[in-house]
């Protein structure tokens, strides 16, 4: 991975990133809500959970099924891996946080040259989720696959734990100890998915879906999710 390929993906997973994805919480404000997560280790433990029943075993396989199918300028596979993403989101909160976070991620590649080219691949073709568009720039900025999903996760990561940090509220130093143990498991959990077959790719989390059903009607909310 060159430098300019190492830059290119620390700007796809900076926080900067104008998708709004520091807006959601992923349920993760109706657990603090009702009492489930209190404390540091209850934000960590919650967060953990829902990456390994999800993002391990079903993002991250797909998004590097998505970077693959994008290198071969197979479109009709990066659309039909999609439209398995946004059946995947239990909650209409999940799908409608994926399908803003696609749209405004498509409005900044038609303004970047170097990625315009997927946003135009991409247009009028229906709701596109987040994971379609970025793992459409990722490859056209040459990212490799295997850090592209170590970014994702690392992205994901980030934005749970700065959600659980204005939820809970936890210090900034919690945050960064629950970024560690977070990070720790991230290699492994990349490189199993980079070898998943399809068919063993699973999102089945019904606390997740329970708690982002829950959220929709909360009565006081910081986050759209």
């Amino acid at each position: 991975m060159n430098t300019l390929a190492l830059v290119r993906l620390l700007h796809l997973a900076s926080p900067t990133l104008p998708v709004g994805a520091f807006s959601y919480s992923q349920g993760l404000e109706w657990q603090v809500d009702c009492g489930a997560i209190r404390t540091e280790a209850d934000a960590g433990a919650w967060i953990a959970a829902v990456f390994d029943a999800g993002i391990a075993t079903f993002e991250l396989p797909l998004l590097a099924a998505q970077m693959r199918a994008w290198a071969a300028d197979d479109i009709a596979a990066v659309l039909d891996l999609n439209d398995d993403y946004l059946a995947s989101r239990e909650a209409a909160e999940l799908r409608a946080e994926t399908v803003q976070m696609g749209y405004s991620c498509l409005q900044l590649l038609k303004a970047l040259p170097e990625c315009a080219g997927v946003a135009a691949r991409l247009a009028d073709r229906g709701d596109i989720a987040y994971p379609t568009a970025w793992s459409g720039a990722a490859v056209a900025l040459g990212v490799p696959v295997e850090p592209a999903l170590t970014a994702w996760a690392w992205a994901w990561a980030e934005n749970q734990v700065m959600a659980a940090i204005k939820a809970v509220p936890l210090g900034q130093t919690a945050g960064q100890r629950l970024l560690m143990a977070l990070g720790e498991a991230m290699p492994a959990r990349v490189a199993t998915a980079l070898e998943l077959p399809r068919e063993d790719w699973s999102n089945f989390a019904p606390g997740l879906a329970l708690a982002s059903c829950r959220h929709e009607t909360q009565y006081s909310r910081l986050f759209r999710s």
